[in-house]
């Protein structure tokens, strides 16, 4: 047996997590990679090391295990690029057929800590909606918005739905203009695990952003999260003498950009 905590079998682990990394990429989602008992015959390791390494490529979403099956190469994650040049606020379509579902859009108070991010009173109302993010009918993510109620009066939905951005700019002339956003690794409750259907404290990613408009005027703050095992972030960064010789899609303007998936 090995001793998982010493330097060898912190090696042997590393080992095995590489040659299972080529058996994924050497195969497509959904295909199928040997069984435990033939793995460890061909590597020469223990099945607690063996497992220790299939354990961390499952929590990353990399591997499937499907009880009585085996194990399999997970489906691929969900890509949305961010680019310099696309419009304020918007992202080019991501892989997939996207839609969303509401499941609570009610009126409530700002309160202390959510009435400070968008510069209200805690007693001040604002609208609440939470949404079902489903990527081909699979939930993604789960998104909760909360909107000055003094600037949507009468919000609906649907127009929520329909374009929540289209309809400040079009119906309320609000134009949103800015947007700062923080992203960093959380484990989902049992109730987002739930509505996400993953497991309890599945690794996620929480996204939380706050939007001003064109007067830095807070109109929204969101909180996301996105499933760990489905989604992942790719940045691009622009190195000294990038200028000269730009990538085919950097903008010579930008210092940064990058993907979100």
């Amino acid at each position: 047996m090995d001793q998982q905590g010493t330097p060898g079998g912190v090696r042997k682990r590393e080992r095995v997590r590489e040659v299972l990394l080529d058996l994924i990429e050497s195969r497509r989602p959904g295909d199928a990679i040997p069984s435990e008992r033939t793995l460890c015959a061909e590597l020469g390791v223990s099945r607690p090391t063996l497992r220790a390494a299939v354990d961390t490529l499952v929590s990353s979403g990399l591997l499937v295990r499907e009880h009585g099956r085996g194990m399999f190469v997970a489906r691929a994650k969900v890509t949305q690029e961010l680019t310099p040049g696309s419009r304020p606020l918007t992202v080019p379509p991501a892989a997939g057929a996207w839609s969303s579902r509401v499941l609570e859009f009610s009126t409530v108070r700002a309160g202390a800590r959510v009435g400070r991010k968008l510069r209200i009173s805690p007693a001040a109302e604002l609208l609440h909606v939470v949404r079902l993010r489903l990527v081909d009918g699979e939930p993604i993510a789960l998104e909760r918005l909360h909107v000055p109620a003094a600037l949507a009066p009468g919000l609906t939905p649907a127009q929520v739905e329909s374009g929540f951005y289209a309809h400040l700019r079009e119906v309320r002339r609000i134009r949103p203009a800015h947007a700062a956003q923080s992203i960093e690794p959380t484990v989902l409750t049992e109730d987002e695990a739930a509505l996400l259907g993953v497991p309890v404290l599945s690794p996620a990613l929480l996204f939380d952003r706050i939007t001003t408009d064109t007067d830095d005027r807070p109109v929204e703050y969101v909180r996301s999260l996105y499933r760990g095992d489905r989604y992942r972030i790719v940045s691009r960064l622009e190195l000294d003498g990038a200028a000269e010789h730009p990538a085919p899609t950097a903008s010579r303007t930008a210092a940064w950009w990058g993907t979100v998936e």
